[in-house]
């Protein structure tokens, strides 16, 4: 039976778009691949009672892309997106005595994701490994994404990976999918999420605010350049890069105020009150978040790669690139200096007395940082550190490729429908006990006008719309 394919792409300098779609059909089979140029995409196939009705649906698809400014291309002839990989260098420790280690898991490739959660950790590394471990050190699970994990951003108990190929997934569920696609022009450094509303930071100096639609809202370019830090509240969108650190409004209407710091800023993290941002130039600068005046100064040895703090800012924490562990407190005061036993600490998070920290050389690190366990090391006892390892039928979860179909939605199971509204494809709920005119955050390459999917559950957000939890699958 004869089998013909039309591939088109949509690539405009500038705006963004860097997709291609691709339409095979073979006999009464229609398959359909699309995705990111450079990247293999989603596909999805359906079969028609005849050769003739294929032929009407592809030609369907095909015509609906022309009008939207796809055109005939060569695969492979346009390049993928630019990615740039952090080049970091990190130097054994000069401290005399070696952090209270309790446990460390060595992921394989240098980390630059954490999150820690009230239940489990979250690793991400350059590979696209995810791992997540429990606080005691047992690892749970690995999720693996296509390309390198940027980093690890939490809202409320929803997870995102930010990666290489400018997706960002959601690992919620077993099955993580590409909540978010950022546009191929945009050189992804670092990420925040607040309410399903997207900040991605850039090497440019953008910043790229995508809100829970995967629409775009707005962007702004700062003064500097390499935007190593992003972080967000409903007061402002923190932006810190090579010249310092510019809040802007949430909804994008200007610039509230820049503060230059002393070094470029390579990593940020925030309170209630103040943003911290680290330093080239070895130190960590606590900032208002009203004024941006700087309100104390942490000194570090050599340049800082990552921070944070206990809670209310009691405690200011920093890694250098010289396989050190600072503490400090809240007026600026140095407490401690300690080795981390392994490399450079690229980010850290505190919790229950304890830091977190992943580093150069790939590892997950739980430190003892509690008063008594760091007075203990500074004489010189520390604990022994598990080594922990993963189990050799470790679950591992995978980014489908493919639409799974089902004929009936499962008990319990929520039925959400695409729909044209006001020129735009949303997805809102069929299923009865929700808010229909509500949208619903979906993944856009999923999206087929009158399709109809079926998830786990839906979760109401706080900006009027629904969050999926569990598996997507296609309703036929």
């Amino acid at each position: 039976m004869p089998r013909t394919t039309t591939y088109l792409e949509l690539s405009q300098d500038g705006a963004g778009a860097h997709k291609f779609y691709e339409v095979t059909v073979e006999g009464a089979v229609v398959s359909v691949r699309y995705g990111r140029i450079g990247a293999d995409g989603q596909s999805q196939t359906s079969s028609f009672p005849s050769e003739a009705k294929a032929q009407a649906a592809a030609a369907r698809k095909i015509g609906e892309k022309v009008r939207k400014g796809y055109a005939p291309a060569v695969r492979g002839q346009r390049a993928a997106r630019a990615v740039t990989r952090r080049q970091v260098t990190s130097a054994p420790s000069t401290a005399r005595a070696v952090a209270p280690v309790l446990w460390r898991f060595r992921t394989g490739a240098a980390a630059f994701g954490i999150h820690v959660g009230e239940d489990r950790c979250w690793v991400g590394n350059q590979a696209g490994d995810v791992y997540t471990v429990s606080h005691g050190g047992e690892v749970l699970a690995r999720y693996k994404l296509p390309d390198g994990v940027k980093c690890l951003v939490a809202d409320d108990f929803w997870i995102y990976a930010g990666c290489d190929d400018g997706k960002v997934y959601d690992l919620s569920s077993k099955l993580p999918f590409a909540a978010y696609d950022i546009a191929a022009d945009v050189d992804i450094f670092w990420l925040d999420i607040r309410e399903g509303v997207l900040n991605v930071s850039d090497r440019a100096g953008g910043l790229t605010v995508i809100d829970h639609e995967d629409e775009y809202q707005w962007a702004r370019k700062s003064t500097g350049e390499h935007g190593w830090m992003v972080r967000a509240d409903e007061r402002a969108v923190y932006h810190g890069h090579h010249q310092g650190v510019t809040a802007y409004a949430p909804d994008g209407s200007g610039e509230m105020w820049h503060t230059p710091t002393s070094g470029q800023v390579l990593f940020g993290w925030q309170e209630e009150e103040s943003v911290y941002a680290g330093t080239a130039r070895n130190v960590v600068q606590r900032l208002s978040k009203a004024t941006g005046v700087v309100e104390a100064t942490f000194r570090c040895d050599t340049a800082v790669y990552a921070c944070a703090t206990a809670p209310g800012g009691r405690f200011v924490f920093a890694g250098d690139s010289s396989s050190s562990v600072y503490c400090f407190d809240a007026d600026g005061t140095r407490l401690w200096k300690l080795g981390t036993g392994g490399g450079s600490a690229l980010s850290m998070q505190f919790f229950d007395d304890k830091l977190y920290m992943v580093t150069t050389d790939g590892s997950l690190v739980c430190l003892d940082a509690s008063p008594a366990a760091v007075a203990a090391a500074q004489q010189g006892t520390v604990p022994v550190a598990a080594d922990i390892k993963s189990a050799a039928a470790l679950p591992t979860y995978t980014p489908a490729t493919t639409v799974t179909t089902v004929t009936l939605p499962p008990p319990g199971a929520v039925v959400v429908e695409c729909v044209q509204d006001a020129g735009r494809l949303r997805v809102h709920v069929v299923s009865d006990g929700f808010e229909p005119s509500w949208n619903v955050q979906f993944p856009r390459a999923m999206r087929q006008p009158g399709a109809r999917y079926v998830v786990d559950a839906l979760h109401p957000a706080q900006a009027g719309f629904y969050r999926v939890r569990g598996e997507i699958r296609r309703l036929v």
